[in-house]
């Protein structure tokens, strides 16, 4: 699949222009904290030489001490230890490391931590109930949309967030979309019927 641009008049709004963020690298410790919302003297204090950024993840709360380079990848996976999101190239070429960020799939590969304080971020662990899969992994599974796997989690929440700003996208919807998650395996056509799929489960509501 080559490369996808925005083009005018697009439904979806998603492409793979859309997933570009900016870079980093590196990450610290994450906390759990009660209700409320961090102030901006708690957000920008300094420990221990850190900024303190106030995180949303899968509907927790954290605080985290960052340096302002670090990667929002890196909080998840190293701190958070939420290991579902995958590090591929390493600098936004590839959408393993796609996640939602207030509904919107962004490379959590080069989205600085600090960029998402106080949003909504929601990983791939994040959209199971319990130990059940959600319905996009679940089509996934039905339509054989994976062979190694390791692109999966990317995909699937890029699906994620396509399906929330298109319910019933058109295969050429789908394919624009999706362009910014390569799947070095090679299974896309699964990967597209796994998206009219999951668009049916979630129109049926499970």
């Amino acid at each position: 699949m080559g490369k996808k641009t925005d083009k005018p008049g697009s439904k979806s709004g998603l492409s793979r222009r859309n997933f570009i963020g900016t870079v980093g690298a590196g990450a610290l410790g994450a906390a759990m904290v009660g209700p409320g919302t961090a102030t901006a003297k708690e957000t920008q204090a300094q420990t221990d030489g850190h900024l303190v950024a106030s995180l949303n993840v899968n509907g927790r709360r954290l605080r985290v001490p960052i340096e302002a380079r670090h990667t929002l990848l890196e909080v998840l996976r190293d701190k958070v230890e939420l290991t579902g999101t995958k590090e591929g190239c390493g600098r936004g070429e590839c959408g393993a490391c796609t996640v939602l960020v207030d509904g919107v799939p962004k490379y959590s590969c080069m989205t600085l931590a600090i960029e998402a304080e106080g949003a909504d971020i929601t990983t791939v662990e994040g959209v199971m109930n319990g130990e059940e899969l959600g319905q996009v992994q679940e089509a996934f599974v039905e339509e054989d949309a994976f062979q190694c796997g390791y692109c999966t989690p990317g995909q699937v929440m890029a699906v994620e967030g396509l399906l929330m700003q298109n319910p019933n996208p058109s295969i050429a919807e789908i394919q624009e979309s999706m362009s910014g998650n390569l799947c070095r395996c090679g299974a896309y056509d699964h990967i597209f019927k796994a998206v009219r799929r999951a668009a049916e489960l979630k129109a049926a509501g499970g």
